[in-house]
């Protein structure tokens, strides 16, 4: 099963260029870098997650883009809400989600300065507990995807996205699931800055 998905993806990625070539566009891709909260619901109360991710993407048509990314949840945030006020803190915590995935995100209009899309991807979410530092956590984390706690995911999701030229911002909101003994739904938004080329 490990063979054929690789052998797809690979097939998928080696298929890109001719789709992008064909383009008379100027709109062949993107790539980005976001902010990633993930409410993770399974627990109550549930646990709020922040990390970093990472995107790319190759339009196979003007309105359509394979799109691969991961994410590292590696801090957890404590909102307590009082009378006069919110208090927000922000802690590395021992338990951290790792999600890759890739999937078509379909977008409405043209390709003009502002877009709205729709997003479904399909991918993992691999879940490991370390008290190394961020780095040296998503390095192992890596590492640990096949042999470790990791979980088929679906992403349903949409956002809007607006260009200034190249230069972008970008802003996501959907259902992470993942399959551990039935379906767990998950909160899940990205913001970020993107650039198209």
């Amino acid at each position: 099963m490990k063979k054929v998905t690789l052998l797809v993806v690979l097939g998928l990625c080696l298929s890109a260029p001719s789709y992008v070539m064909a383009q008379s566009s100027e709109d062949h891709g993107q790539v980005g870098v976001f902010a990633d909260y993930l409410r993770f619901g399974v627990t109550s109360p549930e646990i709020n997650f922040v990390g970093i991710g990472g995107r790319a993407a190759v339009n196979v048509h003007r309105n359509i883009a394979l799109e691969a990314e991961m994410a590292y949840d590696f801090k957890r945030n404590f909102t307590t809400v009082f009378d006069n006020g919110v208090i927000t803190t922000f802690t590395t915590t021992r338990f951290r989600p790792l999600t890759g995935l890739f999937g078509p995100k379909f977008s409405a209009g043209s390709s003009g300065p502002l877009r709205v899309f729709v997003t479904g991807k399909l991918g993992f979410v691999n879940f490991s507990s370390t008290t190394e530092g961020p780095i040296r956590g998503f390095a192992s984390q890596l590492g640990a995807v096949t042999a470790g706690d990791t979980r088929f995911a679906l992403y349903p999701g949409g956002g809007i996205e607006g260009f200034w030229g190249p230069f972008g911002l970008r802003l996501d909101v959907g259902d992470q699931i993942y399959f551990d003994d039935g379906a767990h739904h998950n909160l899940k938004v990205t913001f970020g800055p993107a650039i198209r080329f």
